[in-house]
């Protein structure tokens, strides 16, 4: 049996009692970096053994993980924080249960999750959105921002400190009557929600120390 369990996305305070129940009860966690893991590991007194799993992991450890799972052993993959499956390698290890055709029971363990925080904050009507990941950081990049225009929904992206304000820039290059959204740090001590044209957002957040994660939702 394979948990996919959902983590906070920075306050501890939001475990459900249903997530810290599984993380003790299966034989291994597999963990995106087991370092992050601890932490929360030790602040629930969590003793279960990590098993390193992200995105770089080969075949040839995702077949002995699978392995491990037809010989009967419980496992839970976590990601460093929110809800495995969106924008990390969840997928990957599904994906490779499915292509071998094997009887895995899979099961979702719902909670904190840095796309839906924002979304139910962002003011829009969110009936329909799109959600784009990461944007790319150097190839089509332009055709990313330029195809905005395409979406009669809102859109929805992360991003990193390290490019946002280009990221920002770029969407007032091509979209420059856009509002946008940009929630920053979510559930964390400098959380901050920016709102407004994109232009003036970027006045904001210019202003401030730039940290932490942001979630952007952007709405022509």
């Amino acid at each position: 049996m394979l948990y996919i369990v959902a983590t906070p996305i920075g306050n501890l305070s939001d475990v459900s009692e249903r997530m810290i129940n599984t993380l003790k009860e299966v034989d291994f966690v597999l963990a995106e970096d087991t370092r992050v893991t601890r932490k929360l590991f030790e602040r629930f007194d969590i003793k279960t053994a990590l098993i390193t799993y992200h995105h770089y992991t080969d075949d040839k450890k995702s077949d002995e993980i699978i392995q491990m799972l037809q010989n009967g052993k419980h496992l839970a993959l976590v990601t460093d924080s929110g809800t495995p499956g969106v924008a990390d390698p969840v997928g990957k290890l599904i994906e490779r249960i499915k292509q071998k055709r094997i009887e895995v029971e899979i099961i979702p363990i719902p909670g904190p999750s840095a796309l839906c925080a924002a979304v139910s904050v962002s003011g829009f009507y969110m009936n329909r959105f799109s959600f784009l990941g990461f944007p790319p950081a150097k190839r089509k990049r332009d055709k990313f921002f330029k195809e905005f225009s395409s979406y009669d929904h809102p859109i929805v992206f992360y991003e990193s400190p390290y490019r946002i304000l280009k990221t920002l820039n770029d969407i007032l290059n091509h979209h420059p009557e856009a509002e946008v959204v940009v929630c920053r740090e979510l559930t964390k001590i400098h959380e901050k929600i920016y709102r407004g044209k994109i232009s003036e957002v970027i006045n904001e957040i210019e202003k401030d120390k730039i940290k932490g994660e942001f979630t952007v939702i952007f709405k022509m």
